[in-house]
């Protein structure tokens, strides 16, 4: 599928303002699978995984359903300031970004973040410490949903916050200092949602009729 991709971005940390020296560099495609390919009974796949860990890419009507739920790192891909590959169809999906927007953000960034959350606090009670890097990036996605409730679209690069992230990740930061700082991060989130300007749904009718014209066009 990789000659029929129209997005290509580098993600995580690059893309963050967190990268160190040792960090990999993450990419995330959307790529349109021919629709002649939809009409028998073996479809086209949802997702491909590159050659690496780092690399993996969504046809374009799952990246879509996941973009109108607000998924976190499908918005990521695209607000990423690093694009490696886009094309036409790319730029028209670039140019769609704002109509996946919504309050629907509260509910998917802290669902996320407390998933995570779940997660580090189970890992501290059985190894004696979490994931540090999984923490510096929990509390970063919800930094990225505070900034997307409260100024109408996602955060992706942090530099401001690079040297508190950073430390947490290296464990310099004690787990009740985090804690606090998650608690801290949920109270905001729950007050810009109260005054956010985003709708309350994303427009889904605009990305359909995107899909639609799309699968058209491959087509012919």
């Amino acid at each position: 599928m990789r000659d029929h991709t129209v997005l290509s971005v580098v993600v995580g940390s690059r893309a963050y303002g967190l990268a160190t020296e040792a960090s990999d560099v993450d990419r995330r495609g959307v790529f349109v699978a021919p629709t002649p390919l939809f009409w028998g009974f073996a479809k086209p796949p949802t997702h491909v995984d590159g050659p690496d860990a780092e690399r993996f890419s969504w046809e374009l009507e799952r990246f879509l359903g996941l973009a109108l739920e607000a998924n976190p790192t499908a918005l990521e891909c695209l607000w990423s300031p690093l694009v490696e590959k886009v094309t036409e169809r790319g730029e028209e999906l670039l140019a769609l970004r704002w109509a996946f927007l919504s309050r629907r953000a509260h509910r998917t960034f802290l669902r996320y973040a407390d998933s995570q959350f779940r997660k580090l606090a189970g890992d501290l009670r059985t190894r004696g410490e979490p994931r540090w890097k999984h923490v510096m990036h929990m509390l970063r996605l919800m930094i990225s949903g505070r900034h997307l409730l409260a100024h109408g679209e996602p955060l992706v690069g942090v530099p401001e916050h690079r040297e508190r992230l950073l430390a947490v990740r290296r464990g310099e930061v004690p787990w009740a200092e985090i804690e606090a700082w998650r608690e801290s991060l949920t109270r905001e989130l729950d007050a810009a949602v109260e005054r956010s300007a985003l709708p309350a749904e994303p427009d889904r009718a605009r990305v359909e009729d995107f899909l639609v014209s799309v699968r058209r066009r491959g087509a012919r």
